[in-house]
């Protein structure tokens, strides 16, 4: 089976050796801080603090708090994309096209899920984050594609791509009171119907 033609994220123009240490000991900071305190709690002068820089060095690194949480996912993201088009079947390759594509959907929708929180501070920073949804719909349509759909495969990637959006989820979950499980399970049933021709 080829390899799926899937772009990771851009790759960011290399780092000084110093500007490097910088960005990861303030990833590192904000993710401890995270871990310890949730997302709400965390500003940009605690991750100064924790990384042992003054916050304008936090601010001229990322620009936001927005920006910073961005940054957050876009290395969690990174690591997603790889499993996604080096890792282990099902979600990574060697799976039959159907497996791969119930694989996605879970894994997007506890990743998303997972990362709520996150994206949510992230806001407009994350939302215009094109190269994400750029990914996941790709692939999806690949998939498609791989199952012998045919008709406007962007379009029908992006109706699988809207229940896995985190306002959809929380909806769901906390509004309908749902399980995670249940929702899995429809993702499922949407993506049986959209590829049973």
């Amino acid at each position: 089976m080829p390899a799926d033609p899937l772009p990771l994220l851009p790759i960011a123009p290399t780092e000084r050796r110093d500007a490097a240490r910088n960005r990861e000991a303030l990833l590192a900071a904000a993710t401890a801080l995270i871990t310890e305190r949730g997302v709400e709690a965390v500003t940009m002068e605690a991750i100064a603090a924790r990384a042992g820089v003054g916050k304008g060095t936090v601010f001229r690194r990322f620009g936001s708090r927005e920006g910073m949480m961005a940054s957050l996912l876009d290395h969690a993201e990174t690591a997603w994309q790889e499993a996604v088009i080096t890792g282990p079947p099902p979600l990574g390759p060697g799976a039959e096209p159907w497996d791969r594509l119930v694989a996605f959907g879970e894994s997007r929708m506890r990743t998303n899920l997972t990362q709520a929180a996150l994206i949510e501070a992230a806001g407009r920073t994350w939302a215009s984050n094109r190269a994400v949804l750029g990914f996941s719909t790709m692939h999806v349509r690949f998939l498609l594609g791989e199952l012998g759909v045919t008709g406007d495969l962007h379009y029908l990637a992006m109706v699988l791509m809207a229940p896995l959006t985190v306002p959809f989820l929380h909806q769901q979950l906390e509004v309908d009171g749902r399980s995670v499980e249940e929702l899995v399970q429809s993702w499922n049933d949407v993506a049986r119907r959209l590829t049973a021709g």
